[in-house]
Parts: C-alpha cells; structure tokens; sequence
C-alpha cells in the first residue's frame, strides 16, 4: 500500500519512524517545485504561498480533530511549543505541574525550568498496571498543570487521554499533550480528549521535514497565556505595514511572531497529503497489525525481553526490546552496521515501522538481531 511513495533503499530496514521519518516522495516533489519557483520567479506567486500556509492549517485541524483553524498554529519544534505554553502561563511560588516518570528530555527540561519560579515538578511512576491511576494520584490542590506524552518514547506506552482529559477537566488543572508519537500514527481528537495544548513535530510520524511544528491552543486557553514574542506575523491586522497601532491576533496566529517557515508548510502540506488520503484510521490499523506481527516474530526467541507493553490499547508504533546477556549497545552497533535503521532507546532497541513498512522489512530486521 503506497509502497511507491517510499522508494527506500533495498538494503536498508527502516524502523525509526519513532526518530526521524523518511518523506514521501510527493513531499520531495513539492520541495522541488517550491525551490524551482524559488529559483526563477521569488516570491512573485507570495499569495499563493499564504494560500498553502492556510491549508495546511485546514489539514492539521482535520489530522486532529481542531474545532477550528484558529487553534492552530506553527512552531519550530515541539520543545518551542512546550516552552511557549510554559512561559506563557503565570506561575505562582508553590504551583505545581505533573509528568511521568518516563517523558523524552522535551516535556521535563521546560517544566523543571521553572524552578526559578517556585514551581514543583512532580514525576508519576507509570510503570504499574494502572498508568493513567498513578497520574491521577500524582494531581493534587496544587497542581496547575499536566503535561503528558500520548505515546513514550522510549517503551512505547499509550496512555488514556480521554481518561487524564476528563480528570484535568474536573479538577480544573490545565491539560498538555506531547504528542510527537502519535500524532500521524493514531487517531487525535483534542476536543474528545479536552486537550487545552498540544504540540507536535512534523519529522516523525507525520512524515515530513524538521523545523516545522503544529502547536493546538483550545480558544478558552489562548488568554491564559501571555505572549513573550512579538512581531509583524501575531498582529490582528497581519500585512498591514503602515498602522503603528496594532492589536494581538485572536487566534493561535499570535503564537507566530514573524515569517513563517514556507519550505516547511509546503513539504509538511504534502506529507500530510498522503496521511489524509490514505486515512488516519487506515494507518493506524496498519501501524498495528505491523507492531502485533513485530511482537510475535520477536516473542519467538526465547532470548528477547520486551520492553514495550504487548496489550493492544497500550500499543503505538513503538517496539522497544533487549537481548539477554549482550550489552545494548553492541546490539545496536550490529544492526546498525547491518542496515536496520533502529534507535537506542528506553534500555533497548527500539524498532518503529510506518503504515507502509513492509513485513519483509521486519522479518529481515528481526533475522539480523545477534
């Protein structure tokens, strides 16, 4: 399915969605073009260029389930976001902001940063039965905040959004999702979750370029946050160059204080392109049945210990595994030196195919683990 879109090297076994995702080919495509028109023209075609801007905006409102446009805005990267949520929020000594005890460095640095501010981090240990339960324990009269990621990184865990969303919801604690691992990979619904933020970068699951994000601001939390950037892009009057007085965007626009990232819009534009042909739930199925079929090869071998959860409502797109008595690393190097494209994650070896990997791709890959 779509195997045309990703002309992969036949010697290589990638399995590092989870890291850095190869583009489609149709995202090379409308970099190409972009380039060239780049080349000849400039910025003869700009409207044009907006136009893209704004349908990318439509694309992720539709990959999420956004209410509307407005609650979309772009980022760097998904730590940018994260730290525009946290330095955007006022901060009181003795705030408290809840995490797990398993997050990538983005969703702990940026709250533990807040130190400076008399602000707690309390870390919830989410390595029991009852992952979402141990969150819940961790909130208390204090906390004014919890950031969770959909997916870890490391063993793969998916928690319960909609679960974490409604205890947020009830005990009136703002809600952030990292949401790097799955969004592109599983069904999103901000408004069925009551996610107030979530942020997300393009280079993984959403197959497209680095240096682009989606930052969702729910429209009853854009005034929570004050705004620490300022420029021409975050005005309500956006090109109007002669006013001096101006006016903060109302929508999530005035998280984008300057020029956007046009080559980024358009490679991300296309990537997203194929995930909404396709369909978000059809890749999810397939992400699936590749991660039970990677679970059962490596379950054959009575020296693997899985490190990733095997229930079906825990599983993503993530794989995370060990062999006993051999040091990680040197696994790793052997793959690696074996073409499988994999990453030393979480105290293992991490594999994570797409909806368009291959089963050949992980018997050959798991045949090659020393």
């Amino acid at each position: 399915m779509y195997e045309h879109e990703f002309p992969l090297d036949p010697n290589i076994c990638y399995l590092n969605h989870a890291a850095v995702a190869p583009w489609p080919q149709r995202t090379k495509a409308a970099v190409e073009e972009f380039a060239t028109e780049n080349v000849h023209l400039g910025a003869t075609h700009y409207p044009r260029w907006m136009s893209k801007e704004f349908e990318l905006r439509q694309q992720l409102k539709a990959l999420i389930n956004a209410p509307s446009t407005d609650d979309i805005a772009f980022q760097k990267n998904t730590s940018e976001g994260l730290s525009t949520i946290a330095y955007g929020i006022s901060w009181k000594a003795g705030d408290q902001v809840v995490i797990t005890n398993q997050e990538f460095p983005s969703n702990r640095i940026v709250w533990e940063s807040l130190k400076q501010f008399g602000v707690d981090v309390i870390e919830a240990d989410i390595t029991g039965d009852n992952p979402e339960q141990a969150i819940t324990n961790a909130i208390s009269k204090q906390t004014r905040l919890l950031s969770v990621s959909s997916v870890q990184f490391g063993s793969g865990i998916r928690l319960n959004l909609h679960a974490l969303g409604e205890t947020c919801k009830k005990r009136n604690v703002l809600y952030c999702i990292d949401a790097i691992q799955s969004v592109g990979a599983l069904e999103t619904d901000v408004e069925a979750v009551h996610a107030d933020f979530l942020v997300a970068d393009a280079h993984k699951w959403m197959l497209g370029p680095e240096g682009i994000a989606v930052m969702f601001v729910a429209e009853s939390a854009r005034d929570k946050l004050t705004l620490n950037e300022f420029g021409w892009h975050m005005v309500a009057k956006v090109g109007d160059y002669d006013e001096k007085s101006w006016e903060i965007a109302r929508s999530a626009r005035r998280f984008e204080c300057g020029s956007p990232n046009m080559l980024g819009v358009h490679a991300m534009s296309a990537s997203l392109s194929l995930l909404l042909e396709v369909g978000v739930e059809t890749v999810e199925t397939a992400i699936a049945e590749n991660t039970r079929y990677l679970i059962e090869l490596l379950s054959k071998r009575d020296d693997i210990e899985l490190l990733s959860p095997t229930e079906s409502h825990r599983r993503a797109g993530i794989v995370t595994f060990k062999v006993q008595n051999q040091p990680t690393d040197e696994v790793f190097e052997h793959l690696k030196s074996n073409q499988v494209i994999c990453a030393h994650r979480g105290g293992g070896i991490r594999f994570s195919p797409h909806f368009y990997t291959q089963k050949s791709v992980l018997e050959n890959a798991v045949a090659l683990i020393p």
